[in-house]
């Protein structure tokens, strides 16, 4: 890939902080034992501190919870499924809340690829299809654009992927 005068210059990193653009690619998994909650519905739906992070240049982290995590009942199957370079053919729910329905918000890797086979059957989110996502505490700001997935928090710092004009990032 060619950079363009278009190309993001890294907002730089204060203590505690990490930069999007010092994410590698392909993505790194790792575990998080953060408490990651998910409230949909004015209910929390979702509720673990034994989930993980994807972690991929110029995106902030996605979350990947156990299944285990999600009240029973949350989760609906919904048709459809993607693919993903580099973990494999995703598959997507509905997330349900009493009367709300977040439509395909939820999506999972039953067999991903090998190196990401510790989030199989982990369920990831789009908090921007939820009343909020927290991280320790903080509420979490979507990844701009509606089609990632990331999870903005004061722990990371961009550009991110996903605002206007960064298609070619």
């Amino acid at each position: 890939m060619t950079r363009s005068a278009r190309w993001p210059e890294p907002l730089p990193a204060e203590d505690g902080q990490e930069s999007v653009w010092d994410y590698p690619r392909p993505p790194r998994l790792e575990p998080t034992t953060e408490l990651v909650e998910v409230v949909l519905g004015g209910r929390v739906i979702a509720s673990t501190t034994a989930g993980w992070r994807i972690l991929e240049t110029s995106h902030p982290p996605t979350y990947y919870l156990p299944r285990d995590a999600f009240e029973p009942g949350v989760l609906r199957e919904a048709g459809g499924q993607s693919w993903c370079e580099f973990k494999g053919r995703a598959s997507y729910f509905d997330l349900v809340s009493g009367d709300t329905v977040a439509t395909k918000a939820a999506w999972t890797y039953l067999r991903p690829s090998d190196a990401y086979e510790d989030i199989a059957g982990a369920i990831a989110l789009m908090p921007g299809a939820v009343d909020r996502c927290t991280v320790d505490g903080e509420v979490v700001v979507p990844q701009p654009g509606g089609f990632y997935g990331g999870w903005i928090t004061s722990r990371v710092v961009g550009p991110f992927k996903g605002e206007p004009g960064t298609l070619g990032w």
